[in-house]
Formats: C-alpha cells, structure tokens, sequence
C-alpha cells in the first residue's frame, strides 16, 4: 500500500490534536479533585480493570514505558487503596496488581465524567459513526504498536 504523505500527516496532526484535548480535560478534571489522582496513575488503573489482574512488567510493556514508571504509578493506587498486590504463584517475589473493590468504585466515578464530557462533544454522532471510528482507531493502534515493537522480540 502506497499511503498519500499529506494524508498521513495530517492524521498524525489529528491524533496528537485528539491527544491534546484529552490530554486537557483529564487534567482540568484532575486539578478541580480534592486529593485526586494524577491522571498516569488513573489511566493504569482503568487498563487494569479492562485487561485483569497482571504483572508490573506486563504493564509497562504494554504501555511501552520503563517498568519504574508503572512501579510509581502502581504505588500512588495501592497507597490510595485502588490496587490490590499478591505474591505471583510461580514466582514469590513477583507481584500480581488488580483493581481493588475501592478502585471499581473510583473508575465508575471518572467514567461518568468522562461519558459526560463525551456525550457533550459528540452528542450529534450516531453509535454506527462513533464504533466505525473506533474500531479504524483500534486497528491504527494495534499496527503502530506492531511497527514500535523490536523485531527479535514477541508480542
């Protein structure tokens, strides 16, 4: 496939614009909450509760940052009681992190803002419109993710 080079870089301007104003309105939200969590630390928490309990490695793989960030990040949660930590069966010294039963609770809270802002902003769209989008996104993603991942090395 031979991609048009004024095409591709205008969807790159799009996504970091997209990026931005996502980027802007988390931390708006963010800084009008008493004591609430950085955004980072909220993102990792709403990964864990899509893809289940997991290691810190596995995270920060899967997030394509180095293991000390998700670590801080993982540590922010667990202080506030949104994680839960336990020894990985096959290798006590690991750690397995879940969403605890207070961090559920703290992602319907954000999810409800968040849905609020969306509906707001894209009230006009039909559900048809918004899941083609998605999944085109979610297709982009998963062949960027491919191209960055190094070539020696599964998935």
């Amino acid at each position: 496939m031979n991609l048009d080079e004024d095409a591709s870089i205008e969807l790159m301007r799009q996504l970091r614009t997209a990026g931005q104003l996502q980027h802007s309105w988390v931390t708006a939200t963010w800084q009008g909450e008493e004591g609430g969590l950085h955004p980072a630390a909220a993102m990792l928490l709403s990964e864990l509760a899509v893809h289940g309990e997991v290691r810190p490695s596995e995270l920060a793989r899967r997030r394509m940052v180095d293991v000390s960030v998700v670590s801080r990040q993982i540590a922010q949660l667990s202080a506030a009681g949104l994680v839960d930590r336990r020894p990985a069966p096959e290798d006590g010294r690991a750690a397995l992190v879940s969403v605890s039963e207070q961090g559920m609770i703290e992602l319907k809270r954000w999810r409800g803002k968040y849905l609020k802002f969306f509906r707001s902003a894209l009230g006009d769209w039909t559900n048809a419109e918004l899941t083609a989008l998605t999944s085109r996104l979610s297709q982009m993603n998963d062949a960027l993710r491919s191209a960055l991942q190094p070539k020696d090395r599964p998935e």
